[in-house]
Formats: structure tokens, sequence, C-alpha cells
């Protein structure tokens, strides 16, 4: 509520006239600025707005993927290259949900598929990394079998697309989830949403009862209440989004 009225607005109407009763529409409730162009314009400009974020958050969740390999703290790395006056590294996740920013690429893609070669990309990337995410899940499973000689417990926090909401909405922690149940179906999974009562498909279970049961933790959704969780030594930790960077 708090954006709906203070963010600025494009509004583009198909004509003058149109645009004008826009704005006489939005300035009832609007405190930012109202600004005016034509209808092409405002729909690229609301495409731009979300592919740009897509692309950024496409460059650290790379940055993710490369500093797994090189044995680098990514959070540590972002934190000091942010530093820099002119630097501003957004955060890592799990890949990228929602209704917008997930969604909104593929428009421009589908319309300029030669000219949209970076956004593409980004695209490619963000829903790699919920595939690289279940992967490493997997890994964790297979490897805790072969040292310990039993099934683990894991737990699964999270599945809404970004933290402390209950929007589920093309969320890469609930493609995740879905991927690592396929794959470990004779493994107890317990699977968090502190933010959702129950769901259809998924059986939920209380974060704080699922972290201390679990051999394996795998955080895919950054909510508040992970937060407050002990580091607790001899658990396996995947932090996928940083619950713990601190």
């Amino acid at each position: 509520i708090y954006e709906l009225m203070q963010n600025d607005r494009v509004i583009g109407g198909i004509n003058a006239e149109s645009t004008e009763k826009a704005v006489q529409f939005y300035s009832r409730f609007v405190k930012g600025t109202l600004h005016r162009t034509n209808a092409r314009t405002a729909e690229m400009c609301k495409l731009t707005e979300n592919s740009s974020r897509d692309v950024q958050i496409a460059f650290a969740n790379e940055l993710s993927l490369i500093c797994d390999k090189a044995g680098i703290n990514v959070w540590e790395l972002i934190e000091l290259a942010n530093k820099h006056p002119r630097v501003n590294i957004l955060q890592p996740g799990s890949g990228v949900g929602g209704h917008c920013i997930a969604v909104d690429p593929y428009f421009l893609t589908s319309e300029f598929p030669y000219e949209s070669q970076l956004i593409s990309k980004a695209r490619e990337i963000n829903n790699y990394k919920a595939f690289w995410c279940a992967e490493k899940t997997e890994n964790a499973i297979l490897r805790f079998f072969l040292e310990h000689h039993r099934k683990p417990v894991v737990a699964l926090m999270g599945l809404a697309f970004k933290p402390d909401i209950d929007d589920l909405r093309e969320s890469p922690a609930k493609y995740i989830t879905s991927k690592v149940l396929q794959r470990s179906a004779d493994t107890d999974i317990l699977i968090v949403e502190p933010n959702v009562r129950e769901h259809p498909v998924f059986k939920l279970t209380d974060y704080e009862d699922a972290y201390s049961r679990a051999d394996i933790v795998a955080f895919l959704v950054a909510h508040k209440e992970f937060k407050t969780l002990p580091h607790t030594e001899g658990k396996v930790i995947l932090d996928f989004c940083g619950v713990f960077k601190k």
C-alpha cells in the first residue's frame, strides 16, 4: 500500500485525452510524480523495470555459482565489492519467482529474440539456479547416506517466491522442493513455509521443529523467522539465500 501511494507512476494512454483521464484517476491517491508518455512506451517501461531486476539478480546468482566452485563466501564477496561507490550488487538466492520479474522478460525475448541476448541469458541463469540448488540438495542427501549409512532427515525451508510473504507464484523454492521430493522419495523430507497455514500438495512442518529434527537443512527463502535459528554444529547447512551470511 505504501508503494502504491508513494511510488512514481508512468502513465501512457492511446492518446493524450486518455492519458489525462488516467492521470486524473491516479492523482486521487498517488503522492509520487505522475509521468506522462504514450501507451507503447509505458508498457515497455514496465517490462524494462522487471527485466532490469532479473538481469541484476542473474549477475548475483552467477557470482554464487562461481564462488561455490572457487571456495569463496559469496556473501562476504558481495559485501566487500559493494564498498565501491559505483557498485551495487544484489543478493543471490535460489532463483527468481513471482508474477512480474520471472514473467515479463519473456515478452521481450519472444518479440525481439535477436536483440534481447542479455535478457534471455539472465532468464536462463536464474532458471538454472533453482535446478542447481535442487541438485546440490540431492548430492548432500547422497553424501550423507554414504558417510552415515542411513537416510538423513532433510528440512526444506521456504516455499514462497521471496522473503516474508505467502505468495508461491512461479516460486523457485517450490520447484526445488518438488524436484527433491521426486528424486528422494524414500527420504524423510520436512517442508517448511511459515507464512502459509496449509498447502494442497505439500505437508507443512513448523520451522523450529523441522530445523531441530533435520540432519540437512536447505534454506530456500530468507524468511525472518529462519534468521532467529541458531547455527547448530553437526547439521549440513545449505544456505542458498544468505540466512546465516552474518
